[in-house]
């Protein structure tokens, strides 16, 4: 099951007020569940290296269905999963990335936001996915 068109752009859109409320240009870039960009928005004069960081983001988000945040958590020095921002052609492990959870706690995509500290890149991806469902499955090994 995949996040639809439909859901993408009411994810986007709800990412985009956000950001505006909170004075910040940001990326956003919406994967479907099997991590392929599904669209993607890029706000005036938001960064341009900004572009790929939400992007990966997202795909980080979807690849473990967890919170980049969480990643990021897990894989610092003496972690159980130091290094794996280097799997993957390239992982994101700091907040902003979260996977999209339908109703029923099925994954359909992920949510990459970049472009602001990572306080308002999460708050700003959370109001995107806040659209379609949760931000987060219901049980997860490598949580604490």
């Amino acid at each position: 099951m995949h996040v639809s068109y439909d859901e993408a752009q009411l994810i986007v859109a709800a990412a985009i007020k956000k950001a505006q409320e909170t004075n910040t240009q940001m990326c956003i870039a919406v994967v479907d569940s099997g991590a392929s960009l599904k669209t993607f928005a890029r706000m005036d004069n938001a960064w341009v290296g900004s572009i790929d960081i939400a992007i990966k983001k997202a795909e980080t988000a979807c690849y473990f269905g967890m919170p980049t945040g969480e990643i990021g958590k897990l894989s610092q020095p003496a972690g159980p999963l130091f290094g794996i921002e280097h799997s993957n052609g390239g992982l994101i492990t700091f907040p902003g990335g979260l996977p999209i959870v339908n109703k029923e706690g099925v994954l359909i995509g992920a949510i990459g936001v970049s472009g602001s500290s990572v306080e308002n890149d999460h708050m700003v991806a959370l109001a995107g996915v806040e659209v379609a469902g949760l931000a987060d499955l219901p049980e997860h090994p490598w949580r604490m």
